[in-house]
């Protein structure tokens, strides 16, 4: 579909076919939190790093989602919870398809935790949301996680390249999961799943050489790119760490190089 395919060069660039997304709506599930209490300077800073997309909720966009005279993909995410729920993993519809186009959404994002008690309610809206993008011709971008009972290491490749096999197989476009720790296991996601992958971020790691070494990984398993949110707009500078990632995203550069940018 034309529609689709010029949307998706809005968040994914069109010569490395790599990309760089900076997701920012953790203000549903955790609150205000560090680096998302003025979301217009935040917004400022991940979009002159580089960055090829943003993730926010719909009541975001008014806040100037495309920052101060530069462009930024919008991508809406269209579900949540927070942490006061009795059950956080329990991912519920907060906006619909149509209200994020009209809100000028280049793409759609959902998130699905399989393992949860309510995952069959999530795949189930999964699966909605999916044929209401194809009917209108926007990318889905869809965030597999793996938590339950049955979970006993969300890092573990067999439930990941799972997850992100069930995200492709119910339509998403782009499939975003959490790294498995090394380039070998992380290639068996990327080799099973037929859409791009891109790697979450995770936790706030301690070191910048430890998330660089993290996308390095994975980039050499051949993923598509990141999505890493609390890495890159909790950092010091969020600018250069967003400029530094996107050196190893589109440009192959080593960790090294990288983290000369960090170093100004």
């Amino acid at each position: 579909m034309v529609g689709k395919a010029i949307r998706m060069e809005r968040i994914i660039d069109r010569n490395s076919g790599r990309t760089v997304i900076i997701p920012m709506d953790h203000g549903v599930t955790q609150g205000p939190i560090d680096g998302l209490k003025d979301i217009k300077t935040t917004i400022d800073k991940v979009v002159n790093g580089g960055a090829n997309a943003i993730v926010v909720h719909k009541g975001l966009v008014k806040s100037g989602h495309r920052g101060r005279g530069k462009d930024v993909g919008l991508i809406i995410h269209i579900s949540g919870s927070t942490t006061m729920s009795p059950d956080p993993d329990a991912k519920v519809p907060v906006c619909t398809v149509e209200e994020a186009i009209k809100l000028g959404a280049d793409a759609i994002s959902i998130h699905i935790n399989l393992g949860a008690e309510t995952d069959g309610i999530m795949l189930q809206h999964l699966a909605e949301i999916s044929r209401t993008c194809q009917e209108w011709g926007m990318p889905l971008l869809s965030m597999m996680y793996t938590r339950g009972e049955k979970i006993k290491n969300e890092f573990d490749v067999k439930f990941i390249k799972h997850a992100a096999r069930v995200g492709a197989e119910l339509g998403a476009d782009l499939v975003k999961v959490h790294y498995t720790g090394s380039a070998k296991s992380f290639r068996e996601v990327v080799e099973g799943c037929p859409v791009p992958v891109v790697i979450a971020g995770g936790e706030k790691v301690e070191t910048d050489k430890d998330i660089l070494e993290m996308v390095d990984g994975a980039l050499k398993a051949g993923a598509a790119g990141v999505s890493i949110g609390r890495n890159a707009f909790q950092h010091e500078d969020p600018t250069a760490m967003i400029r530094a990632i996107g050196r190893m995203v589109h440009e192959k550069a080593s960790i090294e190089e990288a983290m000369k940018e960090l170093k100004g």
